[in-house]
């Protein structure tokens, strides 16, 4: 039976975003816990805890980014070495969960990568998870103890409602794909503005073919709204679609901010004028680009992290 007589609460970090720690860690009034997770010469990981966590309410901030493998290795290796110094509960803090598009069988032999690695974080020894914006809400299902799942899209609206304040009624959300529409419309509903969905073939991976766009966009302003931004392909295409179409500016916000491969120069090359994504994965210097304006999540993390401590609701966030 795990131990329930927890006081004192303690934050961790990998590698991946040590940043977005320390920025957790100050909000709620304390200092990263003393570890270090290096590699050997042929590539292992490497932990080592140097302060007592027996009884402690530990929380481990990584996000499963690129390099994802070695992100979610030291995720996994420091979950265990936890375990295995007692600590009396273990949280893993994983802003950007990395698998989460592997999470059905699309064709015949596929795996369900998503659902692994819920296993493999649950069996290395967390006692519960605390991640925002899975790419697939069913993913929450794929865990057998508790997953608290954030939502970053308050901080989006309330960046649009700042920025444009009483000319919101010039512009229109849309939806990159079919798959997106719930999470746009959530978006369109916060800020009140009409709702366009983009129609779209995907002849094969990475490759997108814009087909039509369903709703109203010409002589407006648009934001495309998706949960992650990988290559670029899909979202580059939709704003060139859509000024093509008659939209007089395009924006586009993501959660996730991968930006991987030819991403950059796409966006950079494209009808989008504003790219805004949050901070769930660290963006080194050479990505932060003149179009992109990045957000924090460290308060709506450390809010919760403080909840979860004190065993208060975290739904009640997001009300």
């Amino acid at each position: 039976m795990m131990y329930t007589g927890r006081s004192n609460i303690k934050i961790f970090s990998c590698n991946a975003n040590r940043e977005l720690a320390a920025a957790i860690a100050k909000n709620l009034g304390l200092e990263l816990g003393n570890s270090e997770v290096s590699h050997f010469s042929d590539g292992e990981i490497s932990v080592k805890i140097d302060e007592t966590i027996r009884g402690a309410d530990v929380f481990i901030i990584q996000s499963t980014s690129f390099p994802v493998n070695d992100n979610l290795m030291e995720l996994l290796i420091l979950i265990d070495a936890m375990r295995r110094a007692s600590a009396g509960r273990i949280t893993a803090v994983i802003p950007y969960y990395g698998y989460a598009r592997q999470d059905r069988k699309a064709r015949a032999r596929d795996p369900i990568s998503a659902k692994l690695v819920a296993n493999l974080i649950t069996t290395a020894g967390a006692d519960r998870v605390l991640t925002m914006d899975l790419h697939c809400a069913q993913i929450q299902g794929f865990f057998d103890i508790p997953l608290d799942h954030l939502v970053g899209m308050p901080l989006l609206t309330n960046y649009y409602k700042e920025k444009y304040g009483d000319h919101l009624d010039e512009f229109v959300a849309v939806s990159p794909d079919l798959g997106s529409v719930g999470r746009v419309r959530q978006f369109a509903t916060k800020l009140d503005i009409p709702l366009a969905i983009i129609d779209k073939r995907r002849p094969k991976a990475n490759v997108s073919e814009i087909m039509n766009i369903i709703g109203n966009v010409e002589g407006k302003r648009v934001i495309l709204v998706d949960d992650m931004i990988d290559t670029a392909g899909t979202i580059t295409n939709a704003a060139n679609a859509l000024k093509e179409r008659g939209a007089i500016e395009v924006d586009a916000c993501c959660t996730h901010a991968v930006l991987s491969g030819p991403a950059l120069e796409r966006i950079t090359n494209s009808a989008i004028q504003e790219l805004v994504v949050l901070n769930t994965i660290n963006l080194p210097e050479e990505k932060k680009i003149d179009k992109l304006v990045e957000l924090s999540v460290d308060k709506i993390f450390s809010e919760a992290i403080k909840r979860i401590h004190e065993g208060t609701a975290v739904s009640t966030l997001f009300e």
